[in-house]
């Protein structure tokens, strides 16, 4: 029978849980780096024992861990993303750049400026991991400020994707509420050239070449805090999914409006139909309907908790427009939490299971497509990802 594995991300750390295919007890590990902030982990679809974490402090900077065994042990890769020469991490007093003009990632003093611009880059933290769909050694990492770095040894190394901050858009971008981070890596399983990558605030970008350049795909986005409400780049967006089976459809949860694109993020349109409120963070799609998408909507910009205090996920069957809402064993009253924009995730079983993480500690699974649900474990610390695998 398969198994379930959910990485759970959280501000004081990373929780493990699993479980048999019928999902109905789970078995709890953690914390691991207790007292860390742990943006993000993700396994290898290649290796199911490889988990890359995300591992950051305010006190001593950003660490990357890997497990080779599922999670039981772990151990930081040296000379990588978020380290000195000397292999210590990057901490408060001692932040470099990097210099976009070299593949090498040399370290800068923080008084130097990339691509002749008047902005410095800071390096600040790993939000997202993303690792290669064909090989467990490569993993890409989406770090603030917003840039893509890649590793083709296990997280032991790195390179910048420099294509895409010498993108001709660059001294445009601007940092959202939450920094300017590059939160969102999507890789497509039927070209192995091209990477949908998201920036808040910036946009959405994608390569056809591997990551030597790059395109917006912001086209139909409108953004009314914009000068240019139809501007190329500039727009908040929270998140991006894709369905394997249908890669050139993608759905989007951006700062007000859910979006899709049926043509590999060319052109977007609104499908936020009858939602009650298209702001939100967190979006995914089915495993195995391709139209199936569900989304958290929370009530504004300003007030990052459900509508009327009702947690309640909506879900399209239809590829958007038509939503409905989910209730079923969710708070309904009193209830505000947050669900954040890495939180929600899908496995890959027959009756496709629904996770996702709030703010306040709990994970909330779903087994028939979201119409009941029940919390899997109570009480973590705010959670920040949520990543399923699906074991054999």
């Amino acid at each position: 029978m398969s198994k379930v594995r959910v990485l759970v991300g959280t501000k004081k750390g990373a929780f493990i849980l699993t479980s048999d295919g019928k999902r109905e007890q789970w078995d709890v590990s953690g914390p691991h780096f207790a007292g860390w902030e742990v943006y993000h982990l993700k396994g290898s679809p290649v290796n199911p024992d490889r988990i890359y974490a995300s591992q950051t402090s305010s006190w001593s900077g950003q660490v990357l861990q890997c497990s080779d065994d599922g999670g039981k042990t772990w151990y930081a890769p040296g000379g990588g993303i978020g380290k000195s020469p000397e292999g210590w991490p990057i901490g408060e007093s001692n932040r470099f750049v990097y210099d976009t003009s070299t593949e090498t990632g040399a370290p800068l003093t923080t008084h130097q400026f990339y691509d002749g611009t008047q902005h410095p880059w800071e390096f600040k933290r790993v939000w997202h991991l993303e690792p290669s769909l064909t090989d467990a050694e490569t993993v890409y990492a989406g770090v603030e400020d917003a840039a893509l770095f890649r590793s083709t040894d296990g997280a032991h190394s790195w390179q910048e994707v420099s294509g895409l901050r010498g993108h001709g858009t660059g001294p445009k971008w601007q940092p959202g509420a939450g920094g300017m981070c590059l939160h969102t890596i999507i890789l497509d399983p039927s070209d192995p050239n091209r990477i949908y990558i998201a920036i808040s605030a910036a946009g959405a970008f994608r390569t056809d070449d591997g990551g030597k350049t790059w395109k917006p795909i912001n086209r139909g986005l409108r953004s009314q805090f914009l000068p240019d409400q139809d501007c190329e780049v500039g727009h908040c967006v929270h998140h991006i999914a894709m369905n394997p089976t249908k890669p050139s459809t993608l759905f989007m949860q951006k700062h007000w409006d859910v979006m899709r694109s049926d043509n590999a993020g060319d052109s977007w349109q609104e499908i936020s139909g009858n939602l009650p409120t298209d702001f939100g963070f967190a979006i995914d799609v089915h495993a195995h309907e391709p139209d199936t998408v569900y989304v958290v909507p929370i009530k504004s910009d300003s007030e990052h908790y459900p509508l009327d205090g009702k947690l309640r996920v909506y879900r399209s069957r239809s590829g958007g427009d038509e939503w409905e809402p989910l209730t079923n064993g969710l708070p309904q009253e009193n209830c505000y939490v947050n669900v954040l924009r890495d939180a929600m995730a899908v496995d890959k079983l027959d009756d496709c299971g629904i996770y996702f993480g709030t703010t306040g500690g709990q994970v909330y699974a779903s087994t028939n497509d979201g119409d009941t649900w029940k919390p899997i474990v109570r009480d973590l610390p705010a959670v920040l990802s949520v990543e399923v695998q699906t074991l054999p």
